[in-house]
């Protein structure tokens, strides 16, 4: 599966309540650190593309202003699972080994 961007507070609200483990990377284009976390992103995202537990998503903060304060994003980049609707954890910075453990506990809900 590839990273899909969410572009509309309704997109994101439809697939937060999918049913589904869903894994959001809240982000800004000028952020340095998350550049850097990208790649890893993208790469659970492909290692885990053949399970049908856990889709990856992308926000980017400057263009959703209002997911980025319905979710209370205060720092970059935020990662933040979700299952029915409810945030079920989330991480802050950009840290490759708290991301993998994130992705596990997503695929641990599906």
């Amino acid at each position: 599966m590839t990273v899909k961007e969410l572009t509309s507070f309704s997109e994101f609200q439809a697939t937060i309540n999918s049913g589904k483990a869903v894994l959001i990377d809240f982000y800004a284009d000028w952020c340095g650190p998350c550049k850097s976390i990208s790649p890893y992103f993208h790469q659970h995202s492909d290692t885990n593309a053949s399970t049908e537990g856990i889709e990856f998503y992308k926000v980017d903060v400057d263009k959703l202003p209002d997911v980025a304060q319905e979710c209370k994003i205060r720092a970059m980049p935020t990662f933040q699972l979700y299952k029915n609707g409810e945030r079920v954890a989330d991480m802050l910075g950009a840290k490759p080994t708290e991301l993998t453990a994130l992705v596990q506990n997503g695929l641990a809900l599906a």
